[in-house]
């Protein structure tokens, strides 16, 4: 029968204590044993919680289902869920109840995935500007910072027409004005950062990955033979 080990999460000592997350008992399952060190999976059976930040077209949803999947957690977008509370599109509420309003639903519906969600959340690229939602998400989960250069994000949404924020006459603009306001607060909300760049999504699923087996939000992989 092959044996199993529960594991607890040591406490980062680079976090205060208030601002240090309640974090899981991860399972790891042996998979194999050939006289070399042995395989391990790992399944998040509570309360783990990572959350993305950054600008609109950072990668955050892309990233974040790789990651899910990679640690076999459940992936959750809190735009789609804004908008599944709504009934409608978010450019739709946009246009019609203005920023604020936006911003009380976007405010509701992080406070309850952050008490209750357990996996990868991402986040809408606003989600920081309400100091009350950077406190929530620091303090209840992981938060990476994916951190991406405004020029990079105009080439990648250059032709999208679904961001109400980038409708404007000069999108580039408004994306530098927008990384100008906000990295400050993503980094204010954030426990990691990691410079996204032009790597592939699995270089930076690996990235993400690797920062937390090392700071002890995950386990170490068993070095190889």
């Amino acid at each position: 029968m092959l044996p199993s080990w529960w594991v607890r999460w040591r406490r980062n000592p680079t976090l205060g204590p208030s601002r240090t997350p309640q974090v899981p008992r991860i399972h790891l399952g042996v998979l194999a044993r050939t006289g070399r060190p042995p395989v391990f999976a790992f399944v998040c059976e509570t309360v783990l919680n990572i959350t993305l930040v950054g600008l609109p077209g950072s990668g955050k949803t892309t990233i974040g289902r790789q990651l899910a999947r990679r640690l076999g957690l459940p992936f959750v977008d809190s735009d789609h869920v804004i908008e599944e509370r709504l009934g409608c599109s978010i450019r739709e509420y946009f246009a019609r109840e203005g920023e604020e309003a936006f911003r009380d639903v976007e405010q509701a519906v992080l406070d309850d995935l952050s008490q209750h969600h357990r996996g990868v959340l991402s986040t809408g690229g606003g989600s920081v500007l309400r100091e009350v939602n950077r406190r929530h998400l620091h303090e209840r989960g992981h938060v990476i910072y994916l951190r991406t250069l405004p020029e990079d994000v105009f080439r990648r949404l250059r032709h999208d027409t679904a961001r109400p924020l980038l409708q404007v006459d000069d999108p580039l603009g408004r994306l530098r004005a927008l990384y100008e306001a906000r990295d400050p607060l993503y980094r204010d909300a954030a426990h990691f950062v990691l410079e996204t760049g032009r790597p592939s999504v699995a270089t930076l699923v690996n990235k993400i990955v690797m920062q937390l087996e090392l700071s002890g939000v995950l386990p170490l992989k068993a070095p190889a033979a």
